[in-house]
């Protein structure tokens, strides 16, 4: 028996609704904040991805030779896809533009609890504003996202010139070990790691970013940085919004394309692999041609936020089963298209077997049963079986539909 590829998932028609009505939350809440969803392309020329975030990365993805000779890749990310998008096609429009996407995407790596080869992101992008406001907005904006859907998770706000105001001086290899110490809060490693090079009596200073409360505790540590008054502006409308979050100064990020605010999202029931929502400043429009563009965005792991969320409520119609013997499935039809127009969800019987076989299999998952026969199609009426109380009566079809659409679904 052929099997799905690994790290790969099927969705069955229960869990699909229940991750499109937690879609349908998310996009409803990027609308209100005024943006719009665009759509990439699911592969890309390799040399989007390598250009950004080095050679390496080809490890990483699914690549393929066209039969053009041209090296493409299946997405692994979609940030730098909306960037080239960007600077193909939005230069022209007014900025600050105001974009949201919802796309899965492709990394060849070990398959594990919570990660997966193909993975979906829901993500949103702010091209075009370079202020302490954009960036409070963004950040808004994913707690608005994760809210609107009830996830019960931990959002850490830093910003990275603090960090990187220390380290001025220090050879950048050396840099982006330090910073990774920092990101995963490991002070032992960090310790040794500046012990081994020289550099010990930054250790106290470092480690100090990691607890600071405030802002104005970060700048007692670093000094009055040309940053300070964005920093401020940021954690101060933060805090007039009333925003639940923490300040963490040592958040790095995994990528080394962040150039100032940076934060991050743990839900509070996914063990080790909680992370549910990353995202920061960035600027990568020079590197496909265009002008050098402030940007800043995120990317929320929508896989992981379906598992920490258990089961979401989604909307559902009531169902009806429409039975009939063979020699009236074409009245049977007719009656369904009825109940259709309606906006109600009708299933004819497709097999032939006798009404109490039917009925006994409408019972496993329709709300009614509507019976067609000889008699009900003489009369213009059906005969609408309630399938959770029992009852049943013989009325028209307008009738019927008043009596499923008044109920709902159960």
């Amino acid at each position: 028996m052929l099997q799905k590829p690994r790290g790969t998932r099927d969705f069955l028609p229960d869990e699909m609704a229940q991750r499109r009505a937690a879609e349908a939350r998310m996009r409803e809440a990027a609308g209100r904040w005024g943006y719009g969803e665009v759509c990439t392309p699911t592969f890309e020329h390799v040399e989007l991805f390598t250009m950004r975030s080095g050679e390496n990365i080809r490890q990483e993805m699914y690549t393929f030779e066209d039969k053009g000779g041209r090296q493409m890749t299946l997405r692994p990310e979609v940030t730098a896809s909306v960037a080239r998008m960007f600077v193909n096609e939005g230069r022209s429009i007014p900025k600050p533009v105001r974009w949201y996407y919802v796309a899965d995407c492709f990394r060849y790596e070990r398959p594990q609890k919570g990660r997966y080869r193909q993975f979906w992101q829901f993500g949103v992008e702010l091209i075009g504003a370079d202020s302490a406001a954009a960036d409070a907005e963004v950040i808004m904006v994913a707690d608005d996202l994760l809210r609107s859907v009830g996830l019960d998770y931990d959002l850490k706000v830093g910003f990275l010139a603090p960090m990187k105001h220390l380290l001025a001086g220090v050879d950048p290899a050396l840099q982006r070990q330090v910073m990774g110490h920092l990101d995963k809060r490991d002070l032992e490693g960090l310790a040794a790691c500046l012990q081994s090079c020289g550099q010990a009596d930054l250790e106290s200073s470092l480690s100090g970013l990691v607890s600071c409360a405030d802002p104005e505790e970060a700048f007692e540590i670093c000094g009055e940085i040309p940053e300070a008054d964005r920093i401020r502006g940021i954690f101060s409308i933060l805090e007039g919004e009333e925003i639940d979050y923490a300040v963490n100064f040592g958040i790095a990020r995994g990528l080394d394309y962040y150039t100032g605010m940076v934060f991050e999202g743990f839900a509070h029931n996914l063990g080790a692999e909680n992370q549910v929502v990353g995202g920061g400043n960035y600027r990568l429009t020079h590197l496909f041609g265009g002008e050098d563009t402030a940007s800043c965005g995120f990317a929320i792991g929508f896989d992981r936020v379906m598992v920490s969320l258990g089961a979401v409520e989604a909307p559902s119609l009531p169902v009806v089963a429409v039975l009939a013997q063979t020699e009236m499935q074409v009245h049977a039809f007719a009656v369904a298209r009825e109940l259709r127009a309606a906006g109600v969800r009708a299933e004819v019987n497709l097999l032939e077997r006798g009404i109490g076989a039917q009925l006994s299999h409408a019972a496993k998952g329709a709300d009614y049963a509507c019976i067609v026969g000889k008699r009900e199609a003489e009369a213009g009426t059906v005969t609408l079986k309630d399938l959770h109380a029992g009852e049943q009566r013989e009325i028209t079809v307008a009738s019927a539909i008043a009596e499923v659409t008044g109920s709902g679904a159960r």
